[in-house]
């Protein structure tokens, strides 16, 4: 009987999800060396995705405290824009199904832009709820950036279609009369806080492409309003734009 080619076997073993799958066991005796290769490959990443489903339910064990007490609807919020010169202060609130299922999901600092362009509208499509809360840079300077946070976050929480019974929130508090529960680097240990992350740094950069056409000298479409030479070139020679934070230094040196 003819054994399948190193190509065929490298479709069938697509569908081998278990490490004691029949066709991997049988593999590990076949003497072709190209063979070997895919079944080590096939192993290293039947590891990978079994880290990554551990890392998963970790981050999700917030969430699933919460439920088995009885809260159904726990929404995540993060923000994302308090460091850079210009542009708006964004945060988003998230509510999440018991089976979200993304597991590539997490703090969107640790994903590539392109993982965050794509897990965005998977977030929102798979989300009970996801509001969003924008305070600009007029708002920036009359209240200051924490002030502004708040606001934003408060926002988001106000604009999600369904009332949470239980926020987790990224290191600080919302002037809400919901119940909270404030994590220090919570993006990167609750499920809920990592997808409003995402969600909000995408609505974020999308915004500031944007703007990146109306003033194409201060390359907001690649420093997302952050201070880079590039950046701070610009302000140097041009100046302030509408959206820059005039209160931020070095901002009001060019003014």
């Amino acid at each position: 009987m003819t054994k399948p080619t190193i190509r065929q076997l490298r479709v069938m073993l697509a569908d081998v999800t278990t490490m004691d799958d029949q066709l991997l066991t049988t593999l590990r005796a076949d003497p072709r060396k190209g063979v070997q290769q895919l079944v080590r490959s096939k192993i290293n990443q039947l590891k990978k995705t079994q880290l990554e489903k551990a890392a998963f339910r970790q981050r999700f064990k917030y969430e699933q405290a919460f439920w088995h007490q009885g809260i159904n609807y726990i929404a995540g919020i993060d923000e994302v824009g308090r460091g850079p010169l210009a542009g708006p202060v964004v945060a988003a609130a998230v509510v999440l199904p018991r089976d979200f299922d993304l597991i590539t999901v997490n703090d969107s600092k640790q994903l590539t832009p392109d993982s965050r362009a794509w897990l965005a509208p998977q977030i929102k499509r798979e989300a009970l709820a996801v509001g969003i809360g924008m305070v600009d840079n007029i708002g920036i300077d009359q209240l200051n950036i924490y002030e502004a946070t708040r606001v934003a976050m408060k926002q988001a929480v106000e604009h999600l279609t369904l009332q949470p019974d239980e926020l987790i929130v990224d290191a600080m508090t919302i002037d809400v009369p919901i119940h909270q529960l404030r994590l220090i680097k919570g993006d990167a240990k609750s499920i809920s806080v990592a997808a409003a992350s995402i969600v909000a740094k995408v609505y974020r950069d999308t915004l500031m492409a944007n703007y990146a056409k109306l003033y194409p000298a201060y390359d907001f479409d690649h420093n997302a309003g952050y201070g880079t030479p590039n950046h701070l070139a610009a302000l140097k020679k041009f100046g302030p734009t509408p959206i820059h934070r005039k209160t931020f230094t070095p901002v009001k040196n060019f003014l």
